[in-house]
């Protein structure tokens, strides 16, 4: 396959993984169709041919399917993955909607142990702590509303027995991240909705950058289950990226790794060609007077 940059390399946990990584979040949705399970493990299997080395997971994406695709894809490679899994929900597969809060430190504990053996694996590289305080998405109520140095603590102990490598959030505040750093998490990554059309959290990436942490935002082309303004239907957008030869999503999507030197990406995909496509943005080279005009939306 033609070789790549992956919009070159970032340290998480201490060692350098390219730029360019590859989400899990739908995945598992194509493999449940007829034939869909050995193409899901083709697509994993050029992610790793084209250099992805990061890999973002969770057990509760498809009750464990998306685990057991990236062990049978990958399990041969797995000292050269990063493997990234969120806590803080759990799977429901019998119920309306598919994932259920777990904010526990029970139940985030549990939620490692059952990421462990359904990936097959002594270790997850990264953990992050996904949050459900706002919206978009489920919000904790009753007992799910729990303290989030309590959650730290839990992941702390886990991370001294050896079962996590590195502590990250999802969907948190700044005031919540702040109070991550002064109770000593070591915060490796943060995930939260950014983009360049959405971006809200501009003061958790900065933040992020001033710590050393690595910012690797959900739905950054826009749309997800919020509806939010999709990046490629941006005229600017549209006209740099014919411009240069390049898909408006490509264009979307090198201008976070031009944004920010912390920033990596995780897009998903089921189609090969579209995982190319995705890959080739780490490649993308505009002029500063684009790059400008792109700086200028949102």
């Amino acid at each position: 396959m033609t070789a790549h940059t992956l919009g070159g390399t970032l340290t998480i946990g201490g060692r350098g993984v390219p730029r360019i990584g590859y989400g899990m979040g739908s995945l598992h949705r194509s493999a449940e169709a007829a034939d869909g399970h050995q193409d899901a493990i083709g697509v994993l299997e050029a992610a790793y041919d084209l250099g992805v080395r990061m890999f973002d997971t969770a057990h509760f994406y498809g009750d464990g399917l998306a685990n057991q695709l990236i062990r049978e894809a990958l399990g041969t490679h797995r000292d050269e993955l990063l493997i990234a899994s969120k806590v803080g929900a759990r799977s429901t597969p019998e119920g309306p909607f598919p994932m259920a809060a777990a904010q526990k430190p029970s139940e985030l504990r549990d939620s490692v142990e059952i990421n462990l053996r359904t990936l097959e694996t002594d270790r997850l590289d990264l953990v992050y702590m996904r949050r459900m305080d706002a919206q978009p998405g489920l919000i904790a109520d009753g007992d799910q509303q729990v303290p989030l140095e309590d959650q730290l603590s839990e992941l702390l102990a886990l991370r001294e027995e050896g079962k996590i490598l590195g502590i990250g959030l999802s969907h948190v505040s700044l005031e919540q991240l702040r109070t991550a750093y002064g109770h000593g998490a070591e915060v490796q990554a943060v995930q939260n909705i950014y983009g360049l059309i959405d971006r809200h959290d501009q003061a958790l990436l900065d933040l992020c950058a001033e710590q050393g942490t690595a910012w690797i935002p959900y739905f950054p082309l826009g749309g997800g289950f919020h509806n939010a303004p999709r990046v490629a239907d941006d005229g600017t957008v549209q006209r740099i990226a014919a411009a240069n030869g390049l898909t408006a999503s490509q264009v979307g999507q090198a201008w976070l790794l031009h944004c920010a030197p912390n920033t990596a990406l995780i897009s998903g995909t089921s189609q090969i060609a579209h995982l190319k496509e995705n890959v080739a943005a780490g490649d993308v080279q505009l002029s500063d007077e684009e790059w400008s005009e792109l700086d200028t939306l949102g």
